[in-house]
């Protein structure tokens, strides 16, 4: 990420935090308009072009999506206002702000991410038909709604059902543990992705949370990933840092140091 869209994500997350009346429906209606800029290529480049004066950016927007409710389309003007580092940097824009959004009002939605994304690691045919290029973009959307409608809320619904429209080239399961992270931010949380060989106990878990939390000073949520190959031992991901103390790290380093 470059340091212009940092600087434009801040400053979105900013204008959503000051703005009032924003429920589900406001992250809805960015995330499809997010969607309408991803499908076109003249539009993308008009609205992410630096050269491009603000307020004839904010002309186009009124113009396509001046029916949505005014919290969207303030969220949406102050999008295509900031400078970002590339034309996909702004549509990741419009993901992030639409999820958060609609995090703002169901504090459920991580929790359901993550689990739906173990339930997509463990099925390869699951996996194949949410994250297929092939696949009718429609067609996964029925699919998704198929399996969560009714067992998971809402917000996780919409925001799974984006995903699977405009992935970007990113594999399905990435792209939920990303949301989930992002809606845990949203609401003051740090997801630390702790992969073992084998399942932890919940008291094991606890005790990972607990030392965790003592180090970043902020509370934690514990998403659970198995990787067989890591042998024994843990690694953990918390953002940007990677805490890799598996048997598989130590046999690489050593290694390494052997062949050095």
């Amino acid at each position: 990420m470059g340091s212009a869209t940092r600087e434009a994500l801040a400053g979105a997350v900013s204008a959503l935090a000051a703005l009032k009346g924003v429920d589900r429906t406001t992250g809805e209606q960015v995330l499809t308009a997010g969607r309408v800029v991803g499908d076109s290529l003249p539009l993308r480049s008009l609205l992410a072009d630096p050269s491009v004066e603000v307020a004839s950016k904010k002309v186009v927007v009124g113009r396509l999506f001046g029916g949505y409710t005014p919290a969207a389309l303030t969220l949406i003007e102050a999008l295509v206002s900031e400078r970002w580092s590339s034309q996909d940097d702004l549509l990741a824009g419009f993901e992030e702000i639409g999820i958060r959004a609609i995090a703002i009002t169901d504090t459920a939605i991580d929790d359901e991410l993550f689990a739906f994304a173990r339930a997509v690691a463990s099925d390869a045919q699951l996996e194949l038909a949410l994250g297929s290029k092939l696949g009718d973009p429609a067609g996964r959307v029925f699919l998704v709604t198929s399996l969560l409608g009714g067992k998971a809320s809402p917000g996780t619904v919409s925001i799974v059902s984006h995903l699977v429209q405009q992935p970007r080239g990113r594999r399905i399961g990435r792209l939920l543990s990303s949301a989930a992270e992002t809606v845990a931010d949203q609401s003051g949380d740090l997801i630390a992705t702790v992969t073992s060989a084998t399942v932890l106990t919940q008291t094991q878990l606890d005790r990972v949370a607990a030392s965790l939390t003592a180090s970043y000073g902020r509370s934690l949520r514990i998403n659970q990933e198995l990787d067989s190959g890591l042998i024994g031992g843990l690694r953990i991901q918390i953002g940007d840092d990677v805490i890799d103390g598996s048997v598989s790290a130590r046999i690489n380093a050593l290694r390494l140091q052997l062949a050095g």
